[in-house]
């Protein structure tokens, strides 16, 4: 009888603990990526994209050089500043942006990848171009790391 009260009184203290020894390894907490350092929700990303990439395209349109650069990561701000007004910068003088838009945002290989199409008009002409920004998260803070001409396809509205 002993010898079963022994192993009784092991299993109720083996089941009592298992669950606390599973909880302190990880298993069946909630997989939260907001509380993981390094890792950004998917909507959150998007979301402070689109917010960098607008903030860049209405400096932009504005002609606010500060404004433009503030949205760029640090390695990017010293070529932005040798090139930025300059004949062929995105903000020369010349050149007037009657609309710029956000078309497409989607995670890329080096991070968020935001597609725009902006309209340049000068002299008497106006040209539509398609321009790439690719938007990273730098310590706690989001920046442009790219532009370059092109963009993604927009992705096909989801139908209910």
């Amino acid at each position: 009888m002993r010898a079963t009260r022994g192993r009784l009184a092991a299993g109720a203290v083996l089941l009592g603990t298992l669950p606390l020894a599973l909880f302190g390894c990880g298993i069946g907490e909630e997989d939260d990526p907001a509380t993981k350092p390094g890792r950004a929700p998917a909507e959150e990303a998007a979301t402070k994209s689109r917010e960098r990439v607008q903030a860049y395209l209405d400096a932009m349109t504005a002609k606010d050089v500060a404004a433009g650069r503030s949205q760029l990561c640090v390695a990017l701000q010293e070529s932005f500043d040798a090139a930025a007004t300059g004949p062929n910068g995105d903000f020369a003088e010349h050149f007037k942006v009657p609309q710029a838009e956000i078309t497409d945002i989607r995670s890329g290989p080096r991070g968020q990848e935001v597609s725009t199409s902006v309209s340049v008009a000068a002299g008497s002409g106006t040209i539509i171009r398609p321009l790439l920004f690719t938007v990273t998260r730098d310590g706690a803070d989001w920046c442009i790391a790219a532009e370059a001409p092109g963009g993604n396809t927009p992705a096909p509205a989801a139908t209910p």
